[in-house]
């Protein structure tokens, strides 16, 4: 373990270096393109930390103005179109490993034969990942990561927390970023070679590119919107998709939602 984590920790401060709003699986980002869908009920968030919160993003947009996100415009502008899906598909399915992982450990057997049959078609069929057939298979993407186990079994999320350079966070959820890094099986062991290194940069940067038309989205504070989509995301994946009851709700779903985002 102490060899393998001194093999991964130069990647890591690589990582945080780069991932300005962004985590392993970029949660960031999926917080803002798949919310949570309608008829869930909302996630009343525990943000005791909030001021100190807010001065880290603030901190991390700042960085992200000046730094990531005129690159990702730069690679936006001129990725064509099919280029920039096919990486974002090679990254992805370089995930269904940890989404197997993961599906095992929380007892899923069919969530892990998915993430398999996922990696072995998009693999043979797909040219490594470039091209998504698996989806065409009727074989969609179940994200999971350590953190979703850790609430499967009975881990509570605890307070929200605003990462430097991370972003959104709860301890639960850092605690399973750390884990899927450091000791469940990756594709990226071999970190002395520098083309991962390069690989990583371009797959933060595509993950970047791809949130620029989500940020029109983002209303009023941007600091609550993107902690309630942050927590209603998490809420989702660890529940897998079912609605979380709120004792305290009005019935009126709608205005609930959009009080929230």
């Amino acid at each position: 373990m102490r060899q393998l984590f001194s093999r991964r920790w130069p990647l890591f401060l690589l990582i945080m270096a780069m991932a300005i709003g962004l985590s392993s699986g970029n949660v960031y980002g999926q917080a803002m393109q798949e919310p949570a869908p309608e008829g869930s009920a909302p996630v009343t968030p525990s943000d005791p930390y909030e001021n100190w919160n807010r001065k880290v993003f603030r901190f991390n947009e700042t960085i992200d103005q000046w730094f990531l996100k005129p690159v990702a415009q730069t690679y936006r502008t001129f990725t064509p179109n099919v280029i920039d899906r096919g990486i974002t598909n090679f990254f992805n399915n370089l995930q269904e490993v940890r989404n197997f992982a993961n599906s095992l450990l929380q007892l899923k057997g069919e969530s892990a034969v998915v993430a398999a049959g996922r990696f072995t078609y998009n693999t043979v069929f797909g040219l490594a990942g470039f091209f998504d057939v698996a989806t065409s298979f009727d074989l969609p993407e179940r994200p999971e990561d350590f953190g979703q186990t850790l609430g499967y079994w009975g881990a509570g999320s605890g307070p929200y927390l605003m990462l430097p350079v991370l972003g959104p966070s709860s301890p639960r959820h850092f605690g399973g970023l750390a884990t899927d890094l450091f000791v469940l099986p990756s594709l990226w062991d071999n970190v002395e070679s520098p083309e991962n290194y390069y690989a990583r940069a371009v797959q933060i940067v595509d993950t970047r590119a791809d949130l620029i038309p989500a940020e029109g989205f983002i209303s009023g504070d941007s600091y609550i919107f993107v902690r309630n989509a942050f927590l209603q995301r998490r809420e989702f994946l660890i529940n897998d998709g079912r609605p979380v009851e709120d004792p305290f709700a009005s019935g009126d779903e709608e205005d609930l939602m959009l009080e929230d985002f």
